[in-house]
């Protein structure tokens, strides 16, 4: 991602409508140092760069990756010229994510587990899910 900056144009309302965001979204991306805020002049608006746009698409687009926003700015701050590097964090990401799936798997496994055994006591006063999810420690 570049950073050069494009004449900025965009006040903040104009800036969200186009990323697909909210205006306390990128309010909450100034706030943690994700993106720059602008200078506000003595007389008017905040005036954000076009280019602003892609980032917040970008961030977005890595959230739906699983990236948290700790790792997206670290990603932004290695940028195009460290693919070594994202690579790096992106391979990390996906054990994570497969360690998660693994993990997902197996509560998927005792959810069908618990749900079986519910149709067993469906007709009783105890239930067997909340039975077993009260005795477990």
């Amino acid at each position: 991602m570049s950073k050069l900056k494009s004449d900025p144009c965009l006040t903040i309302g104009q800036l969200a409508k186009q990323s697909g965001v909210n205006v306390e979204t990128i309010r909450y991306y100034q706030r943690i140092n994700l993106i720059e805020e602008p200078l506000k002049p003595i007389k008017g608006y905040r005036k954000y760069s076009q280019d602003l746009i892609k980032t917040i698409k970008f961030i977005k687009r890595a959230q739906q990756l699983g990236f948290t926003l700790s790792e997206i700015n670290e990603l932004i701050i290695l940028g195009q010229n460290k693919c070594h590097d994202v690579k790096s964090l992106a391979i990390a990401k996906r054990s994570k994510i497969i360690e998660q799936i693994v993990d997902l798997k197996a509560m998927k496994k005792e959810l069908n587990r618990l749900i079986d055994a519910c149709d067993e006591t469906e007709n009783t006063p105890h239930c067997a899910l909340i039975e077993t999810l009260a005795n477990t420690s």
